[in-house]
């Protein structure tokens, strides 16, 4: 009995992390939006917008662990697990078409990774 309630309260630890890395996702591509403005209005734009893409891909890799951190102590879905590992893959294209300045695929690449993350913050 003891371990069942250890089991469920590591479960709950793990969704809770996992809620605040999308939720870190999601601001940190928010704050690439509000940067990309900056980006054509200001000296200082494209330094916030550099900056913030580390942190994306960060807060990335970050949603990544803790999808693997909730789904191995219960040994539920992987759904997460996959969802999370998309996203990282729509960050490294996202990043690869931002270096190569391909405003065409980058822009509306953002667009969709922001209703992505929101979406899945709304599920969480």
């Amino acid at each position: 009995m003891a371990t069942q309630v250890t089991a469920t309260a590591n479960a709950g630890r793990g969704s809770s992390f996992l809620r605040i890395a999308i939720a870190a996702q999601t601001l940190a591509i928010f704050f690439q939006a509000v940067s990309a403005g900056l980006l054509l209005t200001s000296s200082y734009g494209a330094t916030l917008h550099d900056v913030g893409a580390r942190v994306m891909y960060g807060a990335s890799m970050l949603y990544v662990l803790a999808a693997v951190l909730a789904w191995k102590p219960g040994g539920g879905s992987s759904r997460p697990v996959w969802h999370a590992a998309g996203f990282l893959v729509l960050a490294s294209v996202q990043v690869v078409v931002g270096i190569a300045h391909v405003p065409s695929v980058h822009l509306p690449l953002g667009v969709l990774m922001f209703g992505l993350s929101v979406l899945a913050l709304a599920r969480r």
